[in-house]
């Protein structure tokens, strides 16, 4: 299950993936290039780094066996940019991603 933090308290979201889905909250854009020209809301892209708040039980395979999701909660991802479902956390959009589109763990 995902906790939220609002204003300093913890809620939880209830919010629990399914099979090989993970829950991730995306990271905020940059504001600032590396050249230091600093961006407005609208030129931000839309993130790709995200944190794991929340991972399913995994997939069964073809044989009945149970593959387990190899990201951890935690971890910080690194996903495809127009991969997953976006849903409502609170008052943030989080993402929904299947464990192929993750890309890579980041640091």
């Amino acid at each position: 299950m995902a906790k939220t933090q609002n204003a300093g308290v913890k809620k939880e979201a209830n919010i629990k993936p399914l099979f090989n889905n993970v829950l991730i909250r995306p990271l905020e854009a940059e504001e600032v290039t590396s050249g230091g020209i600093y961006l407005p809301e609208t030129a931000k892209e839309k993130p790709q780094i995200g944190l794991v708040m929340a991972i399913g039980d995994g997939e069964i395979t073809p044989k009945g066996e149970k593959k387990p999701v190899t990201v951890k909660v935690g971890q910080r991802v690194m996903y495809k940019k127009w991969g997953g479902n976006e849903i409502k956390v609170g008052n943030e959009e989080w993402t929904i991603v299947e464990e192929k589109d993750i890309l890579a763990v980041v640091g």
